[in-house]
């Protein structure tokens, strides 16, 4: 199973890329771990995660080809 990944705004900074695979996570949970092992410094930011375009506040179960973001904070006027 293959998920994609993308990060936005300062998240992509920190983390030094825009987008990257996971393979063999069973939730959204368990990929925020994967992430914060691989980029600890993330876990000092603010930020949602959506899931498939859909903001999500609780662990979801993913399958092969979910797309995840992690987003920061953002405004727009």
């Amino acid at each position: 199973m293959k998920v994609k990944v993308l990060f936005f705004g300062v998240l992509s900074e920190v983390a030094g890329i825009d987008c990257r695979h996971y393979e063999d996570v069973k939730s959204t949970g368990d990929l925020k771990h994967r992430i914060l092992d691989e980029y600890p410094e993330i876990e000092h930011y603010n930020y949602v995660m959506s899931l498939n375009n859909e903001i999500i506040n609780n662990d979801r179960l993913l399958r092969d080809g979910d797309e995840v973001a992690l987003m920061p904070p953002f405004a727009g006027g």
